[in-house]
């Protein structure tokens, strides 16, 4: 049942994997993938689909709990592991910006999701908060780890995923560690955060939003890197040319080795080069956006990234094997593999109330969705 989050597969990836799954919550999430190919995946048939799933869910696989628990959710992929406390995170604190965020939301999805809450009257894809460490938030964690997890499963990309109830002691004593920590960060599902509070608005109930908040020393960030489909102008080899006067581009691993450094794959081989510091804000001087700012923009002539159809995006988790294909293939003209920015990069944004360029940050591993709803 436990599936990947809605927004990181396209309809046709969502429609295989549910297909091989009668149980998989992306019957809930992605209801499309129960309509005929080609359906709007806003259309109403779409939500009442939602609805209907879930209700056959509910009565064949869902255990619904008899009283308020926070959880324990842990998750171990290639050696990494993090900890973190799933429940409800309140939404009166995201309104008054302490639960800070650092990116932009689409109408168009806040739209969807406010819409899947409402007719669901049910939360059910777990916001992912971030909280600066604290020793007595980690051992009461710990001793909720030590009993007999609920779920204890590996999926099929490998991850582990494994989840306690606490009890009515350790929920108290987990509530009373969080206490004391001032200020929460969205590291991933702005749009889940945006809509539960929409939600609440229309609904007039439902005080909190579903989340798991880990600490900051223990979650990965990878690259999210980026794709070009043309030169714009140029060609080929005046664009190697350009990268080699301009950015002083070397032949190099197809992974960069620190900050300032982008891999640049094109004409069937790698490149390294190293970009200019910046300055100004912590978000103007990111790699992304410089870049966007010194390549991207006045080389290749890319706009607005979140508009320009001529740039794509792809997630760290897919590897640098998934950007040489799309170029060989002919798909892409050009893969940029970029170094990942790190959890103080989005928290210092963050607190200054800035936002992140677009596609920058790539959250690994994802929680799954299905283990954990909050009916409403």
């Amino acid at each position: 049942m436990a599936a990947v989050p809605y927004d990181v597969v396209t309809t046709e990836e969502a429609r295989a994997l549910a297909a091989r799954e009668p149980l998989s919550f992306l019957h809930v999430s992605r209801a499309e993938v129960d309509l005929p190919p080609g359906t709007n995946p806003y259309a109403d048939e779409v939500y009442a689909k939602a609805v209907t799933n879930m209700e056959g869910l509910k009565r064949e696989a869902l255990l619904q709990d008899d009283s308020a628990a926070l959880y324990v959710y842990r998750l171990e992929m290639n050696g990494h592991i993090q900890t973190g406390i799933a429940g409800g995170f309140s939404l009166d604190e995201y309104e008054r910006d302490l639960i800070k965020r650092h990116e932009r939301t689409r109408k168009e999805k806040e739209d969807d999701r406010t819409r899947h809450i409402v007719e669901l009257r049910a939360q059910t894809g777990p916001v992912f908060l971030v909280h600066r460490p604290s020793p007595a938030l980690g051992l009461a964690t710990a001793s909720v780890a030590q009993g007999a997890p609920l779920y204890d499963f590996v999926a099929e990309d490998g991850i582990r995923h494994t989840l306690w109830r606490a009890g009515d002691n350790e929920t108290g004593e987990l509530q009373r560690a969080f206490a004391a920590i001032d200020v929460l960060y969205i590291a991933d599902g702005h749009h889940r955060a945006a809509s539960a509070a929409r939600a609440r608005r229309e609904l007039g109930s439902a005080q909190t939003v579903l989340a798991v908040a880990f600490p900051q020393d223990q979650v990965q960030i990878l690259p999210y890197n980026r794709i070009v489909l043309d030169f714009g102008q140029h060609d080929a080899a005046t664009f190697v040319d350009i990268l080699r006067r301009r950015f002083g581009a070397v032949e190099g691993p197809a992974v960069p080795r620190r900050k300032g450094e982008v891999s640049v794959f094109t004409a069937g081989r790698w490149y390294t080069i190293v970009l200019s510091p910046g300055e100004g804000r912590v978000d103007q001087r990111l790699d992304v956006s410089r870049l966007h700012d010194l390549l991207l923009g006045p080389v290749l002539g890319i706009g607005d990234v979140t508009r320009d159809p001529r740039i794509d995006f792809v997630g760290g988790g897919r590897g640098t094997d998934a950007l040489e294909r799309v170029v060989r293939e002919g798909r892409a003209a050009v893969a940029f593999s970029m170094y990942p920015v790190s959890i103080d990069d989005v928290m210092q944004v963050s607190d200054a109330g800035g936002i992140m360029p677009p596609k920058s940050t790539w959250f690994e591993p994802k929680l799954r969705d299905g283990l954990l709803s909050h009916l409403i």
